[in-house]
């Protein structure tokens, strides 16, 4: 057996695919090669995981077996065989390993079990603890009708925004929008108003809240509006800041 031969083999023999004849020249070469000894402690755990898998058996309607050739050769076919072989087992416990890893981590296999739901708990929290915690201002439109809180807090990056909003019926879609000093207008949210509204006769919602954020700093706003999105949209609530 060659030296390249014998690194090859650090896999088959891992996994007790070497022939009998192999195997001893393997372990020869073992006892002076230090690379193969820290590559058979790494795949020994491997090793353990296949236990009592089978060699994988070559694919159906592959090439008829060649015309018989030197024992030479027959020995490389068979080592090409044996590493593919041991390539092949290695790389399934890798992955068995890895989502043995996942399962143990709390992920889940399969999108029946989403944890969107939580994440949209967790907005709703952060919005109400805004709305608890932050800067507030309330108004009422007695044209509209519409009436709201805002709750403001600053950020290194601007504001962070939320909105409680009741007596607005639909189907409408809104957006919440943060006017500066200079009257330019700063998006923070948009949503979509249901047919029967929030906090009317009907309506099975109390009030929507929503969070978003703004690209300018709190003492930089002069006002919050909620406003209708698409043809003749109008303002249906001013709060200021």
């Amino acid at each position: 057996m060659t030296a390249p031969a014998a690194h090859v083999d650090v896999g088959a023999y891992a996994l007790g695919l070497l022939e009998e004849p192999d195997r001893r020249a393997f372990e020869a070469h073992l006892s002076s090669c230090l690379p193969c000894h820290e590559e058979l402690a790494a795949l020994s755990g491997v090793a353990a995981t296949l236990d009592g898998i089978g060699p994988i058996a070559e694919a159906p309607g592959g090439l008829p077996e060649p015309a018989p050739v030197p024992e030479l050769l027959h020995r490389r076919i068979r080592r090409e065989r044996r590493g593919r072989t041991a390539r092949t087992l290695v790389g399934a416990a890798a992955g068995l390993v890895l989502l043995a890893g996942a399962l143990g981590a709390g992920y889940t296999v399969g999108a029946d079990r989403s944890p969107a739901p939580a994440r949209a708990s967790g907005a709703a929290d952060g919005a109400a603890a805004l709305l608890r915690d932050g800067h507030r201002t309330a108004a009422s439109d007695a044209g509209t009708g519409a009436s709201g809180t805002v709750a403001t807090q600053g950020t290194p990056w601007g504001s962070r925004v939320a909105l409680q909003l009741s007596k607005v019926r639909g189907p409408l879609e809104c957006e919440l929008v943060a006017v500066d000093g200079a009257g330019r207008a700063h998006t923070v949210a948009g949503w979509s108003v249901p047919a029967k509204g929030y906090g009317l006769p009907g309506s099975p919602q109390p009030r929507l809240t929503v969070q978003g954020g703004a690209a300018v700093k709190p003492a930089d706003i002069r006002r919050f509006e909620v406003r209708t999105i698409g043809p003749g949209g109008r303002t249906l609530l001013t709060v200021p800041a």
